[in-house]
């Protein structure tokens, strides 16, 4: 890894939670157009961009899927497996070509187990991405398909 480990995630974890998390990362990397899931698949995994863009998107019936978010570096990609059942409530697709981190869902659930102060971290890290993702989704929603656009957030 390039950057220091404690740079590669928000400040969201303490600095100790992050090294931890690091530590189980992996490399990978997709060519723009790269599917990373789809809505409603198994979600067993999770990234964090080191470099690129990728597209949240949603289907929406009778029309192509909505992209709803696009995300960038050092920010996660899927926290779907956090919470059960455990199934991919967006979509996501490499808008350009993206290096990133990947983590196995299931090893960073039984680290949660066993530390359960890791364990609150990453909950509070992931449910104020959550929040956010929900907030955007509204947004972009209203936007698309009301008859006057979300007119700022409420």
């Amino acid at each position: 890894m390039n950057a220091p480990l404690t740079t590669m995630l928000p400040r969201a974890l303490p600095a100790e939670h992050r090294q931890t998390l690091m530590e189980t990362a992996h490399e990978v990397a997709f060519t723009m157009g790269t599917r990373l899931f789809q809505e409603g698949g198994r979600a067993d995994r999770f990234w964090i961009i080191r470099t690129g863009t990728i597209d949240l998107d949603m289907r929406v019936p009778g029309r192509r899927a909505a992209v709803i978010d696009s995300l960038g570096h050092n920010e996660l990609v899927g926290w779907s497996w956090l919470f059960a059942p455990h199934v991919w409530h967006l979509g996501a697709q490499a808008a350009t070509p993206v290096r990133a981190y990947e983590f196995d869902a299931t090893l960073v659930h039984a680290m949660c187990a066993e530390d359960p102060e890791f364990g609150r971290s990453i909950a509070q890290w992931v449910g104020e991405v959550v929040a956010h993702r929900l907030r955007t989704a509204r947004t972009r929603l209203l936007d698309l398909y009301a008859p006057y656009g979300s007119g700022g957030m409420r």
